[in-house]
């Protein structure tokens, strides 16, 4: 097949290393598979040289930009047009929020025969404004109308497009988005070499989150609930993996409380040194506003580093409460601290949650799964035509 995705930009995120993981399984099963993107990376980081080593055809969409601008996004639509008349693909697959409404539009246009959208994160969701929600549903809506079929990667999403008309439920199918197994496994030797470049004794309790420095991440909620955490469990470390335009400020505001010496920051590195650096952590914590399905907690499950996470989205997906980690009321900073010391205090149910997280996730989370799930779709969606 002549299969063509789109995203918006190729950062260090989830939505684009499912991407990047998908076209390079597809091209290794013989496809001709072609991948446009805008150029715009930033803090998060890039994952051109992943797309690059993955075999597929790269396509540089210099008007394809993140902000909303109506010029250049009629320049976008019109360049993607141009795009998908040259290749006629079979299937145009899209990504995130610009992509997908852009490229569903313009792949209607030239009349390519099968149109599929991957939902990684809702478009409208809670962190937004009541007028940003009206109009991302009434886009997502109308980009709906001509998508043969919409991939989420948690039920979740299934349940919320649904329930917001974006389409009927059977317009809709779940598959996970897969990860490199083989990268993430338990290396308890790497325990010690890693908390003493973190300056981090063997026998304090690290709390790793994996997230952009940025908005909605949950960090505010994260720095409300250490003062408190440590109080009751002075042990406690916690070490941030990612960066973001929040750096500075949450690095302030740590200072202000005196807690600036508790939290590590990592800063940002290859996605292929995340399964390293997971190792000496004790507990895996995103409290993320919004999410898809957070391949963060699935990284650290599949290490047997089980979680904590906030119970919107996708979360309680992978994060079984009591037996793969713990789940608290979206928003309840007592209760993410009451997880963050119960667990802390525990070694054995630590150990527990995570090798149960490790078997769930081992067969929930293969990326040739999923590249197989996304072929069988468009093969059954071509034989429909």
């Amino acid at each position: 097949m002549k299969i063509c995705h789109v995203i918006t930009r190729l950062i260090i995120g989830g939505a684009q290393e499912n991407t990047v993981l998908t076209c390079r399984g597809l091209a290794e099963l013989g496809h001709e598979v072609t991948l446009i993107s805008g150029p715009e990376t930033g803090p998060e980081g890039s994952l051109w040289d992943a797309a690059r080593a993955a075999g597929c055809k790269l396509i540089e969409l210099d008007s394809m930009r993140r902000a909303v601008s109506p010029v250049g996004d009629t320049r976008a639509w019109r360049d993607l047009r141009r795009i998908f008349h040259k290749l006629q693909p079979d299937t145009v697959h899209t990504h995130s929020s610009k992509a997908g409404i852009l490229a569903r539009s313009a792949a209607a246009s030239a009349h390519v025969p099968i149109i599929v959208h991957t939902i990684h994160g809702m478009s409208f969701n809670r962190a937004q404004s009541g007028a940003a929600q009206w109009l991302f549903r009434r886009l997502e809506k109308r980009a709906a109308r001509y998508t043969t079929a919409i991939v989420t990667v948690a039920d979740a999403m299934i349940d919320q497009s649904v329930a917001a008309g974006v389409a009927p439920r059977d317009r809709f199918t779940t598959i996970r988005s897969g990860i490199e197994l083989g990268r993430f496994r338990p290396q308890p030797e790497l325990r010690s070499s890693l908390r003493r470049d973190w300056g981090i004794a063997d026998d304090e309790v690290v709390v790793g989150t994996i997230a952009r420095l940025f908005d909605n991440k949950g960090y505010d909620e994260i720095i409300r609930a250490m003062p408190k955490a440590l109080e009751r469990q002075p042990a406690l470390r916690f070490v941030w993996v990612g960066d973001g335009a929040r750096r500075t400020q949450y690095e302030h505001r740590l200072t202000a409380l005196g807690l600036r010496d508790r939290v590590h920051f990592v800063g940002l590195v290859p996605p292929h040194e995340v399964a390293t650096l997971i190792n000496g952590f004790d507990i895996v914590l995103h409290a993320s506003r919004w999410e898809g399905l957070p391949r963060a907690l699935v990284q650290g499950m599949l290490t047997e580093v089980p979680a904590i996470s906030f119970n919107n989205d996708g979360a309680p997906e992978v994060v079984i409460d009591g037996e793969t980690g713990v789940l608290v009321p979206y928003g309840d900073v007592d209760g993410l601290t009451d997880a963050i010391v119960t667990l802390a205090g525990d070694p054995e149910l630590r150990a527990k949650l995570g090798s149960e997280g490790r078997r769930r996730c081992t067969s929930m989370f293969d990326w040739r799964l999923m590249v197989s799930q996304i072929e069988s779709l468009y093969t059954r969606l071509s034989k429909a035509q």
